[in-house]
């Protein structure tokens, strides 16, 4: 960790001076000299902290030199910030003042009392400059007394392929699993009242949670039961968390219940008379009482009913009077060995190393003792590892001497995480500001890790794709689990095992915690709030004063969405005591409608999050002067009115997450077109209130965006000629492209020079109000469209030929009230039809009458061969569907709702067509 805070310090001194270079400003003079010995100090540091990192394990002494050297590095990374942003000032004052000056000139001299506050600050910054070269003689000196081995060169980031991230990391538990089924599916006793709990109990890293996960994802357990509940319990249990866990689980979203009774009987609603299996994941709590609270909840469900439990304790096992108890003990020698060899020989079937490595790994795996995460742990490690003497360096380690790991932590783990290079320790190591348990976002976590200046971009990769390279090398490094990922394989979020938690809080003593705040503990967090860097509050009370406890050093602050009454309440002096503060989490909080002005002292905020603040009503225009913000957040914030108008300021930001924030529709303020940098912008609003708001030419400056836009307000846009300027064609990043009109006619120029880039994956039109659809919709220029809705486009009396589409795997149409008759022209003119298309919805047609293929169409080619599902709603008088997608296409899934015809004619026994659907596996027909 501290060999990577040094690295940052020395990348940011480098690039400040050449920023005052490059600006041609002189804003910090008189320590050229103290600049450049810095530089030379830290790189004789840097090469010994690789060995001072490895001897703090046992040695306090250099633990307190590391503890000093951090402390140090993060006040030089703060000066240096502020030089920084003094140059930034300094140059958007200048352009301020000139834009504002009637005549034009080449340059523009700033006032004197600009320059007075620049004299100021320079001032300011000199004597930290200066404190901090004294404090760093100190490190050095003491640096040459521990006589630290150098290391000789910089590691190589190898590439690792993320589907080691998919390899299977159960071998051994067969059995296991056989038994927790039996006893899961009432095979080993009889079905009788009140619940039967089977508890799994076993050490940490021993494979619980993965035998949990197992069982319940098995298609005999999905079938049996009605209703199946994941709960990950953690320490401290707190059984209103829970409650609303379960709940959540079983309404598939967020709870808004605030009142634990109510969350209670929304449970027992939700289970009564139905068999469910409950998972209670990580339980710690041997409080008799918290648990009679919740098993008295569960007991209205019905016969055969379960809670599968796992836990580390036996007296936790007893105290929930366990029905059944399965001891998970370590894998044998031989199972220890297949596991490793199934992980660090993976993709190898051909290596000619092979052999010559299996002896040493069949010891390094049985050096694991059984335990499954350390030896997944280091057969990833060693995956990557070719020579034989790199695989006898890891056997052969002191590491695995250390006593007090058999207490503490894994060796394995250590020694997976010295083999990091130092940039990704830092990163690794940071994510202990989740609380355990906690589902972790990748794209989040990058933002937060840019937020530190972890992530440096290299000219050919951003910072968010250098993050990304990062978060995957952890995830193949078993640092990360519980992988949920996306249609194309890419991972949106995961978890930490408890264990490499652990590990990673022991990594961070005095620098990163979760605190719990409430107005009864708040007198003994003063002192403690002195030593970190990073929190995360979860709040159990409303903390009107806890601005006071909050310490100046602090760099990240996130708070854990709150329950109840319990949020944190945001105060100008909140802010006050912040002013270090590189991200801030403040989402999800009901008391906050307007931010103080105060924000604006936190001039090293890179991360703002007030997402999911719906009552928050605007943003101060003080918020424009930080400089160096890349995230800002109002996603969900439905009260939000306006955005400050100064927002063209922000130079640096990255990503304005606006989604849902419905009642901005007056338009965005003009300077968002200026900010080239800008990566996300969900949505994007055509204004029509004069010169002050974005006109949809403004996108056309944008040519950083990527993932997702929405562009709303499209009636708006009056010259063809400011629409074709948006370039869309040429913006290749983008994935998914929302076009939202207001149902007018005219605009078909408009759609027409909004042709999108061909890469395009999804795309969303809504209320167009011209009869003709765009040319490009008419070709296969959208090869690479997987997903397509068409809602309320109800002039048009026809479909575009989709059936031409290459990829289409999702296709929606809704609303189009113009089309009465759908043939050949929405086939187009491929000899596969509709190739890829799984996925097939008809809604609100009311006019839809006929809906046919031909049988020469059928005949001469392949139509829909992968369709899955069918849905349509809301079809009067729609006749049919066609006999070749009901007989001649995969279909599994059939559901007609609303649509009397349709019903009458495929109803289950007395339907004159309902022999031609009797095939498919899933077939619903309902009415409201």
């Amino acid at each position: 960790m501290a060999d990577a805070l040094v690295s940052i310090v020395l990348e940011r001194l480098t690039s400040v001076v050449e920023q005052q270079i490059h600006e041609q400003v002189s804003l910090v003079l008189g320590v050229e000299t103290e600049i450049q010995s810095l530089k030379n100090t830290l790189c004789s540091v840097r090469y010994v902290l690789e060995d001072a990192e490895k001897r703090q394990v046992k040695e306090k002494s250099v633990r307190g030199w590391l503890e000093r050297l951090k402390d140090m590095a993060y006040e030089m990374e703060g000066a240096l910030d502020e030089w920084s942003i003094a140059i930034l000032q300094f140059q958007m004052e200048g352009v301020e003042n000139a834009c504002t000056s009637k005549k034009k000139v080449s340059f523009c001299m700033p006032s004197p009392c600009i320059c007075f506050k620049q004299v100021a600050s320079r001032r300011d910054i000199t004597l930290k400059i200066k404190g901090i070269k004294q404090q760093l003689d100190d490190i050095e000196r003491e640096r040459i007394r521990f006589n630290f081995v150098s290391r000789s060169e910089e590691r190589p980031l190898r590439v690792i392929t993320t589907s080691a991230i998919d390899i299977s990391e159960v071998c051994g538990r067969d059995m296991d699993k056989k038994i927790i089924l039996d006893h899961l599916l009432g095979k080993k006793c009889q079905e009788k009242s009140g619940l039967y709990i089977v508890s799994i109990v076993g050490t940490g890293g021993m494979g619980k949670t993965t035998l949990a996960r197992l069982a319940y994802h098995h298609p005999e357990v999905e079938f049996h039961f009605h209703k199946r509940i994941w709960v990950c319990v953690s320490d401290p249990f707190d059984p209103f968390r829970v409650f609303r866990a379960i709940v959540e689980a079983l309404h598939e979203k967020p709870c808004k219940l605030h009142d634990l009774q109510a969350v209670q009987e929304e449970i027992k609603t939700r289970i009564a008379g139905k068999k469910f299996l409950l998972v209670l994941d990580d339980v710690w709590t041997e409080d008799n009482q918290l648990w009679e609270q919740l098993k008295n909840t569960l007991l209205c469900g019905a016969a055969g009913s379960r809670i599968l439990a796992t836990t580390r304790k036996e007296s936790v096992v007893k105290m929930m009077r366990t029905t059944y108890k399965h001891t998970l003990g370590e894998l044998s020698l031989e199972q220890s060995r297949a596991l490793f060899h199934q992980i660090a020989f993976c993709e190898r079937s051909t290596w000619e190393k092979e052999e010559e490595l299996k002896e040493i790994g069949e010891k390094i795996a049985d050096k694991c003792k059984g335990l499954p995460l350390a030896i997944k742990t280091l057969g990833n490690l060693l995956r990557i590892k070719n020579s034989e003497e790199e695989w006898k360096k890891v056997l052969n380690s002191e590491v695995w001497q250390l006593d007090e790991f058999e207490r503490d932590i894994s060796p394995a783990l250590l020694l997976s995480y010295y083999d990091l290079p130092p940039a990704i320790q830092r990163c690794f190591s940071f994510c202990v500001v989740f609380p355990k348990d906690s589902v972790i976002w990748r794209k989040e976590l990058i933002k937060l890790w840019m937020a530190q200046s972890y992530l440096k971009s290299d000219g050919s990769k951003e910072m968010e794709m250098v993050g990304r390279t990062y978060f995957e090398y952890l995830a193949a490094r078993s640092f990360f689990q519980d992988f949920e990922k996306d249609d194309d394989g890419n991972i949106i979020h995961c978890k930490m095992h408890d264990i490499v938690h652990g590990f990673a809080q022991f990594l961070t003593q005095n620098e990163c915690f979760i605190v719990e705040v409430d107005n009864q503990k708040k007198g003994n967090m003063d002192l403690f709030f002195q030593k970190i860097r990073h929190a995360t509050l979860v709040v159990r009370e409303s903390t009107p004063n806890f601005a006071s406890t909050c310490n100046m050093n602090l760099h990240t602050l996130l708070v854990a969405e709150a329950f109840e009454s319990s949020v944190l309440q945001v105060s100008p002096n909140l802010f006050k005591h912040l002013t270090c503060l590189r991200a801030l989490d403040l989402s999800s909080n009901p008391l906050i409608e307007e931010l103080p002005k105060e924000v604006g002292k936190l001039i090293h905020l890179r991360y703002l999050n007030l997402s999911w603040c719906e009552n928050l009503r605007e943003l101060p225009e003080t918020i424009c002067d930080l400089y160096n913000l890349q995230t800002l957040n109002i996603q969900r914030c439905l009260s939000l009115r306006k955005l400050p108008q100064a927002m063209g300021k922000l130079i640096n930001l990255r990503h304005l997450e606006n989604s849902y924030t419905y009642s901005l529709k007056s338009g965005l303020p003009k300077g968002i077109g200026r900010l080239s940098s800008l990566q996300t912008l969900h949505v994007f609003i055509v204004s029509s209130h004069g010169n002050d708001k974005c006109q949809i030419g403004d996108l056309g400056n944008l040519n950083n965006l990527r993932g997702r836009l929405s562009i709303e307000g499209l009636d708006e846009v009056k010259d063809v000629g400011e629409a074709e300027k948006v370039e869309l064609k040429n913006k290749i990043h983008f994935q998914r492209l929302d076009l939202e009109f207001g149902g007018k006619e005219g605009t078909k120029g408009v759609v027409e020079a909004l042709q999108p880039h061909p890469n395009l994956k999804s795309l969303c039109i809504f209320n167009y109000g011209d009869r003709e659809w765009p040319n490009w919709m008419m070709g296969s220029s959208l090869a690479q469209l997987k997903i397509l809705y068409l809602s309320s486009c109800v002039r048009c009396p026809c479909l575009p030929p989709l059936g031409q589409l290459p990829i289409l795997e999702k296709l929606g149409i809704w609303g189009m009230h113009g089309v009465k008759y759908i043939g050949s022209e929405f086939l187009g003119s491929s000899s596969i039809v509709f190739p890829k298309l799984k996925e097939l919805a008809i809604s609100s047609l009311d006019e839809l009458k006929q809906w046919e293929i031909k049988e020469k169409e059928e005949s001469q080619r392949s139509i829909m061969p992968c369709l899955n599902e069918l849905w349509t709603q809301n079809c009067p008088k729609l006749e049919g569907l066609p006999d070749h997608v009901l007989q001649r296409t995969p279909l599994q899934k059939l559901n007609i709702r609303d649509s009397p015809i349709l019903k009458r004619r495929y109803r289950k026994g007395i339907g004159e067509d309902r022999h031609k659907i009797s095939h498919i596996p899933e077939v619903k027909c309902s009415s409201n």
